[in-house]
């Protein structure tokens, strides 16, 4: 059954669609466009959901790019820029991402850039993209080797998460997106936690009722928080547990953006316990959930030489940093260190 959920800012308004067979999205949106909703539309897509999807979306102008990170670059975005222009799309416009994270980032920075803003929305292809990158409204693009440094907060009009569509990623992929529920439900859906170690064989087998409850879940989540701070002055800062240290590992190692995470949130959890604000035994619990998704726990990256990293992180204020701890699954702690006092904990 297709759900609906609403995300409502001072800023904008965006309807998210769970279970909305693509196909379905397709005949709809082919109507607004026939009936003059759009005076152009473009799809920005990569090459591997284009090769699997591009029939369904054949009609509209195209712009394809290649899939992983590198495409997260001002030079691609002068591509993008340059493509859009070449076909006409004005302020009544509207450009659609259909893919990853990736297509979902760098669709909503040119959206938001292009022509002061062009209205734009997302068909979510991955878990990750689903449950996060499509969510909330930041966007952006890499710069000088780190993640994200560039980039606006910009509400897209809609989403679209298809979970017929996960059937094709790669394992690799899905254990990214679930990287990104763990840490949701770590940071305030302690139920879903329990729920994740209870049904991890049916969702590490992809079974359908079961992905839609868990991606429901966390958008829910992501929703509720995103509407209390848009932008990322308080309590949504919560959304960054285990994302300090994944971005610099992803940035000196170029692991996955799940893997990191991962890895992030066990050196979270750890730097907890050792503060006495966690338990060992919930510690534990987080590592062994992990294991079973066949995500990192341990990486033997030494943690003081991603510091120049973090001095660059977004969640850098001055000379200190916000970082997420917990106090209990579902219960996180936003605490603010110098450099030097987070490079004694870890």
């Amino acid at each position: 059954m297709m759900e609906n959920i609403t995300l409502k800012t001072a800023s904008a308004e965006t309807k998210i669609f769970i279970n909305l067979p693509f196909i379905n999205f397709r005949e709809e949106f082919l109507s607004f466009t026939q009936n003059g909703y759009f005076d152009n539309v473009v799809i920005v897509t990569d090459s591997n959901v284009r090769a699997i999807y591009g029939n369904y979306f054949s009609d509209y102008h195209v712009i394809e790019i290649n899939p992983g990170e590198e495409s997260k670059s001002l030079k691609n975005v002068e591509n993008i820029y340059k493509q859009i222009f070449d076909y006409n799309i004005d302020r009544n416009g509207f450009i659609l991402g259909i893919g990853g994270g990736v297509v979902c980032d760098i669709t909503g920075y040119v959206a938001s850039t292009y022509l002061r803003g062009v209205r734009f929305g997302f068909v979510a292809t991955s878990l990750l993209a689903q449950v996060d990158a499509s969510i909330g409204g930041k966007n952006g693009v890499n710069f000088l080797g780190y993640k994200n440094i560039i980039g606006t907060i910009n509400q897209p009009e809609f989403v679209i998460c298809d979970s017929e569509m996960l059937g094709t990623l790669q394992d690799k992929e899905f254990r990214c997106g679930l990287a990104e529920i763990v840490k949701s439900s770590l940071a305030g859906i302690k139920e879903l936690f329990t729920f994740l170690e209870n049904n991890i064989d049916s969702i590490n087998k992809k079974e359908k009722s079961v992905l839609n409850k868990i991606i429901s879940d966390t958008i829910k989540f992501k929703v509720s928080i995103v509407e209390h701070d848009e932008w990322d002055k308080g309590i949504r800062q919560i959304l960054n547990l285990g994302h300090t240290f994944a971005h610099a590992i992803e940035s000196k190692t170029g692991m996955s953006h799940g893997e990191a995470v991962s890895i992030g949130i066990c050196k979270s959890a750890e730097v907890s316990v050792k503060l006495d604000f966690f338990s060992n035994m919930d510690l534990e619990r987080i590592k062994s959930l992990l294991n079973k998704i066949n995500l990192p726990t341990i990486t033997n990256i030494d943690f003081t030489d991603v510091l120049t990293f973090i001095m660059k992180d977004k969640k850098r204020n001055s000379d200190y940093i916000n970082y997420v701890l917990l106090k209990a699954i579902g219960a996180p702690l936003i605490h603010k260190f110098k450099i030097e006092e987070l490079k004694e904990l870890i």
